[in-house]
């Protein structure tokens, strides 16, 4: 069988959670005898190469209208759906904030689109795009897709809700690299650091997690290097961040284990999560977690992690105060090890190519 994942132009120029997916999971369904090849939205495709094309990031639907136009080859869709339109709303700064905060939640999405294609940050795969708009290009993407692969059964709800259609589908969560992130029985972790290992932008809160530690006992490492678009929110990071706070680029994931390591607390407080990558890294390596509650993370997490509200800096210091003093959950450690792996992702993305195409 052979397997082309289709996705966003900029994945490996703006690495995110989503490149991981991609490229664990491809590594993984490798591994089980499938020959994928992971192609960008822009490249041109041999469709007839391919038994399955695989999209992911449905709120990017202009980079998979093309392509679905283009071929009657059954198509998968992981739609990693993200929800930015609260934090749109209520607290992207600058112009494109007061633009996005009087725009709903599909014309927010249509105009980020758009204005990357303007600025040349992009490229527009599908023009059909241009005129048929966000929402109409995704319920045409849904409608015709073979069957949709969600990392939740809440992200498969909300995409039912918000969208209406309704598909087969397969939840297919998301992964560690259980070879790479495992329990370190002997090791020392610092209790008074906090680590959070993320892109530095906007959805992902550094900005309150910032004001939340500055001043206090703990030393706050922010791993992580700004998005393209977020230079102003990166500045604004630096330009409040005390002496207890430390900024590092991003890292390759084995880099990451050190700090994982080190750290007695993994803080990602987003508006939204699909499930926090890291922190499900993080999870697997004996740290406690503090999140919120946004997204599909309790899903993942249950009672195991430390939800705070990410509005209330006040509320994120507490929440980070008590994992910090709390024991370390093994039994979410051991959870994350059993059910969370890219392995286990991979079997379940073959059990739905092989579904599909009747193999």
């Amino acid at each position: 069988m052979k397997i082309a994942f289709v996705t966003r132009s900029t994945l490996y120029k703006a690495p995110g959670g989503d490149t991981i997916q991609v490229l664990q999971t491809a590594k993984a369904l490798r591994r089980l005898g499938v020959d994928v090849d992971v192609c960008l939205a822009g490249d041109r495709i041999d469709y007839e190469e391919y038994d399955v094309l695989h999209f992911t990031n449905i709120t990017r639907p202009a980079d998979i209208l093309y392509h679905t136009r283009k071929t009657k080859k059954p198509f998968v869709v992981s739609p990693i759906l993200v929800e930015y339109h609260e934090y749109d709303r209520r607290h992207r700064q600058g112009l494109s904030g007061l633009l996005l905060s009087r725009l709903s939640a599909q014309g927010g999405e249509y105009a980020k689109t758009f204005g990357r294609w303007i600025a040349r940050k992009d490229k527009m795969t599908s023009l059909t795009y241009l005129w048929k708009g966000q929402r109409k290009s995704i319920r045409q993407i849904l409608e015709k897709a073979a069957m949709i692969l969600p990392n939740s059964e809440s992200e498969y709800q909300r995409l039912q809700e918000t969208y209406g259609v309704k598909k087969a589908y397969m939840v297919v969560p998301n992964g560690i690299d259980t070879r790479m992130f495992f329990p370190d029985q002997d090791g020392v972790r610092d209790s008074s650091l906090v680590l959070c290992a993320a892109r530095i932008e906007g959805i992902k809160n550094q900005l309150n997690l910032i004001k939340a530690m500055n001043g206090t006992h703990y030393t706050l490492l922010l791993v992580g290097s700004a998005a393209p678009n977020q230079q102003n929110y990166y500045k604004a990071c630096r330009d409040i961040a005390g002496p207890n706070i430390v900024f590092r680029e991003h890292v390759p994931q084995e880099v990451l284990v050190s700090y994982y390591r080190a750290a007695k607390v993994h803080a990602l407080p987003s508006w939204f999560e699909t499930c926090g990558l890291s922190s499900l890294e993080a999870a697997a390596m004996g740290c406690n977690v503090a999140i919120s509650e946004k997204g599909y993370t309790r899903e993942y997490f249950g009672d195991e992690a430390f939800y705070c509200d990410p509005g209330n800096p006040q509320s994120i210091y507490e929440t980070i105060d008590r994992a910090a003093r709390s024991d370390c959950h093994t039994g979410l450690q051991e959870k994350v090890i059993d059910q969370y792996s890219w392995e286990r992702a991979a079997e379940i993305t073959l059990q739905a190519y092989n579904k599909i195409t009747g193999a």
